[in-house]
């Protein structure tokens, strides 16, 4: 194998092991400026995505010794890795798709695991994980609020008493 293409290969190899997870989708039909868009949306969501020649995805995905996805990897292809949240990835693929028809997603692995086309939607319908975190700390909060409420009532209570005899006379 050629010097060039084993470098492209481990660069691809090293993006899939420090990844937890990695997209494919078909970029075909995407003009060049929607294909940067998309990029560019993408990157915010702390993915990157890139144009990789399909046997270099076989070949990085058997020295990572991931699921085989060859029956998937047919026509042009996008791969897309990152290091957060999947679901920010798969909520901005969703919304792309939605505006520009494309890209039509493939297949992917999470965590080792194959995603279907069914599941990436269900993950970019699911809450981003700033969402849940927001939420559980409300739930945490509550009670405690609730707490200073409860403790500070009888004393406010007082004051309006005192302040109202007050005001009488």
């Amino acid at each position: 194998m050629k010097l060039e293409k084993q470098i492209l290969i481990d660069e691809l190899l090293e993006r899939i092991q420090e990844s937890p997870f990695l997209l494919v989708v078909d970029y075909k039909g995407l003009t060049v400026t929607a294909t940067e868009e998309l990029r560019n949306r993408l990157k915010g969501a702390g993915a990157k995505a890139s144009v990789t020649k399909n046997t270099f995805i076989k070949r990085a995905l058997k020295d990572a010794e991931l699921p085989d996805i060859s029956a998937d990897l047919v026509g042009q292809t996008m791969t897309i890795t990152g290091e957060d949240d999947v679901t920010g990835v798969a909520k901005v693929l969703k919304n792309f798709t939605a505006e520009f028809k494309k890209p039509e997603f493939k297949t992917g692995i999470l965590r080792g695991q194959l995603v279907t086309s069914d599941q990436m939607k269900v993950l970019a319908d699911l809450p981003s994980r700033e969402e849940l975190l927001a939420k559980l700390l409300s739930v945490i909060n509550a009670p405690a609020s609730q707490l200073v409420r409860t403790i500070n009532e009888p004393a406010g209570s007082l004051a309006r008493v005192i302040k109202a005899y007050a005001d009488k006379g």
